[in-house]
């Protein structure tokens, strides 16, 4: 008498699997469907195990399933799931610049090679040794300053020399 009751449990709970996974992938993608099925299907198995009525269980697992897909949709929507765009969908950059963009670049460094080109004594050799990647420490020690805090002014100085002898402005904007 068991076996039966557990072979008809079996084979009703195969009906409602079928059930739920037509309604849900008429909702949702079909891997979903089927992994809310399997959801839903556990949880009659480990709370509604004394449900064994097809006309009591029918409603019983729709309701979860609704439940679930409703935790999915906010779950979806928490993570901007609905927000994303395709990566076939995005234009892809242009690795190149525009001639606008390369024109300014090139006129900006040639206002930068004649301004470095006026520069005299300390500022000069700061800018070199910049360029050449040395640390503030390192111009410390090989402009024998007395200390960090003067590297740091002299460049500041320097600085704001380089951007006046440029016109006032790093860019080309006006």
């Amino acid at each position: 008498m068991a076996d039966s009751a557990a072979v008809d449990r079996d084979q009703t709970l195969a009906i409602l699997r079928e059930r739920i996974v037509a309604y849900a992938a008429s909702r949702l993608q079909r891997d979903v469907a089927e992994d809310l099925a399997q959801e839903v299907l556990m949880l009659l198995e480990e709370k509604y195990r004394q449900v064994a009525a097809l006309d009591e269980l029918l409603p019983l697992c729709f309701q979860i399933l609704r439940f679930k897909m409703m935790s999915l949709v906010r779950k979806s929507a928490r993570r901007g799931d609905y927000k994303q765009v395709s990566l076939e969908d995005l234009p892809l950059p242009d690795p190149e610049q525009n001639p606008e963009s390369r024109a300014a670049v090139i006129e900006m460094r040639e206002r930068l090679r004649q301004a470095l080109s006026r520069l005299e004594g300390r500022c000069r050799e700061m800018f070199r040794l910049k360029l050449e990647g040395r640390t503030f420490t390192e111009i410390q020690g090989i402009l024998k300053a007395s200390s960090l805090n003067t590297v740091y002014t002299w460049d500041f100085r320097c600085r704001k020399q380089l951007l006046r002898l440029m016109g006032g402005r790093w860019g080309t904007e006006p």
